[in-house]
């Protein structure tokens, strides 16, 4: 069995950090949200990966993920030279793919605690040809939703529609063997859909058109679509909680006090300073008269002094000094500055991008 994980798009929810960084790399509890993806794929016995890339990405891609090597996977990196759909990717994946079953992921979602039991019913019901995992959403209006005849069968799933009869919705994750890649050819092949995309849901609805079985399976875990700013807090405050495992890996000095839970990087530098946790700290950092509150994510070479945060994402590299009110529910970009003046409102709130200059 196969994986594919789509990593490319173009992230519109996230600009402006989107213009300089893939949003699949940006980090969630100090690791790239992509890996979180592919940690679920391994995890579940599936080490190889195609990974889809848009035009111009391949170089960072590789730069961050290698060969695969690092999960003891294998990686394909497949071209997706125009951005027409989830369909289209699977089609422009037919050669890795070839004659085998397969599971797509979106690498901008997350299920936790993973989707093995997922893998391993289509891995062993050789019966059935695809497999729709659905979740209940509040929203699923935006989403893919599945709609049932009345015994309970599905018959068609619909790509955003105005009125759901339901609150079921079809989330980033899609199982399928082999018939699907004849959907794309011949009479009766999927056509783009009004907004000009191969929409995923065709291809289960020609699957079901040509006698395919189906099956329906509900993912009863948590799913994470950290697609827009708050989403990104939100998601970040949930694998702190759920994931974050204790551990100081630098000397501290007698004037920090720590609280909560903490995990703090290799070769830091902490004097003078409160940090309370849920709060995970990379290597080489340097903090200073200043406290770091729950839900913080620090990423590696971050100076940050005379500040307080909380809740918030710093990437690597980024310095915050002398800042008179806390930084709170920030997104904040690699290698950006952020530094305070006497003139500030009473907080401060940021989604900053790459390489930024901040005098508040």
């Amino acid at each position: 069995m196969k994986g594919l994980i789509t990593a490319g798009g173009r992230g519109t929810r996230m600009r402006p950090l989107t213009f300089s960084t893939n949003k699949h790399f940006i980090p969630l509890a100090n690791r790239p949200l992509l890996f979180y993806a592919i940690e679920e794929m391994v995890k579940a016995g599936i080490k190889d990966i195609g990974i889809n890339y848009n035009p111009g990405q391949l170089e960072e891609i590789k730069a961050v993920l290698g060969g695969g090597e690092r999960w003891g996977a294998k990686f394909t990196y497949i071209l997706q030279r125009r951005p027409l759909g989830l369909a289209h990717i699977i089609k422009v994946s037919r050669k890795f793919l070839g004659k085998e079953r397969f599971v797509m992921h979106l690498g901008d979602n997350i299920f936790f605690p993973g989707i093995k039991s997922l893998v391993d019913e289509f891995r062993k019901n050789k019966r059935i040809n695809a497999l729709l995992v659905i979740i209940h959403h509040p929203e699923n209006r935006r989403m893919g939703v599945p709609y049932f005849d009345k015994k309970g069968n599905l018959r068609e799933v619909v790509e955003k529609p105005e009125n759901p009869p339901h609150d079921w919705a079809v989330p980033g994750l899609y199982f399928f063997d082999h018939h699907a890649l004849e959907c794309f050819e011949g009479k009766g092949a999927i056509s783009p859909s009004a907004r000009g995309e191969l929409e995923i849901v065709s291809v289960y609805n020609w699957l079901l058109n040509h006698g395919y079985k189906v099956a329906v399976k509900e993912f009863k875990g948590t799913w994470k679509d950290p697609g827009k700013f708050a989403d990104w807090l939100t998601a970040n405050q949930f694998l702190l909680d759920k994931l974050l495992e204790p551990k100081i890996l630098s000397p501290v000095e007698e004037t920090v006090q720590i609280e909560g839970r903490v995990r703090i990087g290799r070769q830091c530098q902490i004097e003078n300073s409160l940090i309370r946790g849920p709060v995970i700290i990379g290597n080489r950092v340097r903090v200073k008269n200043s406290f770091i509150g729950p839900y913080s994510s620090i990423g590696d070479d971050c100076e940050i002094i005379n500040a307080k945060i909380e809740n918030s994402v710093l990437m690597e590299g980024v310095v915050v000094k002398n800042i008179p009110k806390p930084l709170d529910s920030c997104l904040i970009g690699k290698e950006s500055v952020v530094e305070g003046n006497h003139h500030s409102l009473k907080t401060i709130g940021l989604f900053v991008g790459n390489q930024c200059v901040l005098k508040l």
